[in-house]
């Protein structure tokens, strides 16, 4: 099979010969001899790499072999080169699998149209690659199968093009097909956080000015997925401006559960969602709660103090899960409160120790740099006036110098008291362990977002229009849907089999990834080597054997055999009209 586009003949003196077969010219690369010892005299090995174009004898159309032997010589634009003659497979079919199993397909097709397995493409691109750069996306379609019809490759600009035609519309009718595919009868708990991602973007109206997780201004957006514990699946996002804090948005965000039909749901927040208003909404709107309470407030410190001494060294208080300790009380949160809330205490040993020890060190600290500061007109506050009686030197009412601070041993002692003590507030009532438990599920949803994040290429988005940028966002969802089953699986068969290396999501990708098709010649596409044990206990993960393997590349071989004859008829169609 010849390219339909032509190449200068390489220039290689005693390599390249011309050859003529039946009225046509091809182009021979001489690539290696073989003497022989009896005969005495080396025998070439020469194959075939072009035809030359009888219309300019200096240009010729390649074959495959041309890129075998001249792998460093670049394609011209992709959407009209043939693929790769390996084909890398083995994450594909795990990725089409649990699309197919989640009826994305279908979903896809009736919002965004034709051009849907392009969609489903860069979904598999994002994961398999850990990039959201769509300039790399043709180097991933020319050595993958795809999604697209007849296996379509497009290029870069084909790509920003579609990005910029999927609407906001789109995404919102994905999310409401997504969730309303989701089971709305049992109760589940919805784990539900947000983190902020820097944008080198032009015009966009999502970012602003807002304080990033480091603490430093910056222009960001802010994101947020809310993740079904139970069922270990992202429901729906959030993308809003950077300066929105989270406490502000959590009411937005139960308003959208509202409207996807989620009822008798809880919610697990994390402590930047703790505020006064926020328990009350959720209150109005019957919905049940599990939150870290935020800092030691006074109300926590009360508590803690109450119960300590009563349960820390208590076997039966022990969580072993998590070794800490921890017992629960009931008590309002705020005097206007109408209802108990069940507040958890909880000790541990590890942390204790930790926390002591860098409470310490901000001490030593604090009072190295008073005596480095000591005389200077300044004014301390803060953390300094909380642990420190601060005393100033005043000639006059215009001139106040530092002079030291005196320790509040008491303040320090009793902060010393409570490190290793956490608080957990639920309004349904649950023991201790229980509580922890459904707490801890948040780390899923943090692992989402630390997948999102350093393996799916998402820390920052390129992109220059709120149509791309928001069509980014909607696909790296779709990505994390599929991700997600992919982490869930492979974390089910660790807890089965045991701790194994390969059993991560970016290790069991790189180790998919060497599962290839080859292609000799003008051949078929057939499987390279036979699959490892490392790669069968992988895609065991995803209930695939032995036999659904054979299944799946024995249906890819005759596509790829289908679409490769048709697009050689094409070339030869075009030529002759040429």
């Amino acid at each position: 099979m010849f390219m339909d586009f032509t190449i200068p003949v390489p220039v290689f003196k005693g390599r390249v010969f011309i050859k003529n077969v039946r009225g046509f010219r091809y182009v021979h690369y001489q690539y290696d001899s073989v003497y022989d010892p009896v005969k005495k005299y080396s025998n070439p090995k020469r194959t075939t790499i072009g035809k030359l174009d009888e219309n300019e004898p200096s240009r010729m159309y390649p074959n495959p072999n041309y890129y075998k032997f001249f792998p460093d010589e670049s394609l011209p634009e992709l959407s009209s080169s043939p693929r790769s003659s390996c084909l890398k497979v083995g994450s594909y079919i795990v990725i089409k699998k649990i699309i197919h199993e989640y009826l994305l397909q279908p979903m896809i097709r009736d919002i965004v149209g034709k051009k849907y397995g392009l969609f489903l493409d860069l979904v598999a691109y994002t994961i398999v690659c850990e990039n959201n750069a769509g300039q790399y996306y043709p180097d991933y379609a020319y050595n993958h199968p795809l999604f697209t019809e007849d296996m379509k490759m497009y290029s870069d600009s084909s790509v920003s093009e579609f990005l910029r035609s999927i609407t906001v519309d789109d995404s919102v009718s994905f999310l409401n097909a997504w969730n309303d595919r989701q089971d709305h009868r049992e109760k589940i708990y919805i784990s539900y956080d947000s983190t902020n991602k820097k944008s080198q973007a032009g015009d966009i109206d999502c970012i602003e000015v807002g304080h990033s997780k480091n603490g430093i201004p910056d222009t960001i957006f802010n994101y947020s997925i809310a993740y079904d514990r139970n069922n270990r699946v992202p429901l729906f996002y959030e993308q809003y401006p950077g300066s929105i804090t989270d406490v502000a948005q959590l009411q937005q965000m139960i308003e959208k559960a509202k409207s996807f039909g989620y009822k008798n749901v809880g919610f697990i927040l994390d402590r930047g969602y703790f505020c006064k208003e926020n328990i009350r909404y959720m209150d109005a709107n019957r919905y049940s709660f599990v939150i870290m309470m935020k800092g030691m407030k006074p109300l926590v410190r009360e508590l803690v103090q109450e119960a300590g001494g009563t349960f820390e060294t208590k076997w039966s208080e022990r969580i072993r899960a998590y070794s800490v300790s921890g017992t629960t009380v009931e008590r309002k949160l705020f005097p206007s409160d109408e209802t108990k809330r069940y507040f958890h205490i909880y000790y541990s040993d590890y942390k204790a120790a930790s926390e002591k020890d860098e409470l310490a060190q901000t001490l030593d600290q604090m009072e190295d740099w008073m005596k480095e500061h000591q005389g200077e007109e300044i004014e301390l506050g803060g953390a300094y006036s909380y642990y420190y009686d601060l005393i100033y030197w005043h000639k006059d009412q215009k001139d106040q110098k530092f002079m030291t601070g005196v320790p509040k041993e008491k303040v320090i002692e009793e902060s010393m008291d409570l490190c290793g003590y956490f608080v957990i507030i639920t309004s349904e009532k649950m023991s201790a362990k229980e509580a922890l438990l459904l707490y801890k599920s948040r780390d899923d949803s943090e692992k989402l977002f630390r997948g999102d994040k350093s393996y799916l290429g998402n820390r920052s988005n390129r992109v220059y229009s709120n149509e791309s940028f928001r069509s980014k966002i909607f696909i790296e969802f779709a990505a994390l849907i599929v991700r997600n089953r992919i982490y869930t699986s492979l974390t089910e068969k660790m807890k089965a089999d045991g701790k194994k290396n390969y059993l991560n999501v970016p290790a069991a990708i790189r180790e998919l990834e060497k599962i290839e098709m080859i292609r000799y010649g003008n051949s078929v596409y057939k499987l390279d080597h036979a699959l490892s044990k490392t790669q069968k206990h992988i895609l065991s993960a995803f209930d695939i054997d032995a036999n659904y393997m054979k299944k799946e590349l024995g249906s890819l071989s005759t596509e790829l055999e289908a679409i490769e004859k048709q697009y050689g008829k094409k070339s030869d169609n075009d030529r002759r009209e040429d």
